[in-house]
């Protein structure tokens, strides 16, 4: 499962992720509909699915150890809202990788990319 954050999720990024990816493509915003989602509140709504990589292009904030566990992936680009578009063909590109290739490999990673990098940190 596929699960976008708040501020790159939209109905044309998510059909555009589900062309390629055979498992769910949904927002965040489907296991809190009505309210805000603060970004420490994002692992606890994560917890609950079946093995989920979360997507954000939020790196200040998601670039921090404190969001690690085993039972989730975070995928966090480095990408300004304005270049949000480019998502989910970046998305594919990492899921292509063979190090992030299936959910067991990407598990308990937060996976960072830049312009320049593309590095993780594990459980």
């Amino acid at each position: 499962m596929i699960v976008l954050d708040d501020q790159i999720s939209n109905r044309r990024r998510i059909a555009a992720i589900a062309q390629w990816y055979p498992g769910a493509v949904v927002s965040i915003r489907a296991q809190r509909p009505h309210g805000i989602i603060l970004d420490s509140e994002v692992p606890t709504l994560l917890l609950p699915m079946r093995q989920p990589t979360f997507v954000t292009i939020n790196y200040r904030d998601f670039n921090s150890v404190r969001f690690l566990h085993a039972a989730y992936c975070i995928i966090c680009f480095r990408l300004e809202q304005r270049d949000a578009d480019r998502v989910p063909g970046l998305l594919r590109a990492v899921l292509r990788l063979p190090l992030y290739r299936t959910k067991a490999q990407r598990l308990g990673k937060l996976i960072l990319w830049t312009e320049s990098s593309l590095t993780h940190l594990s459980h």
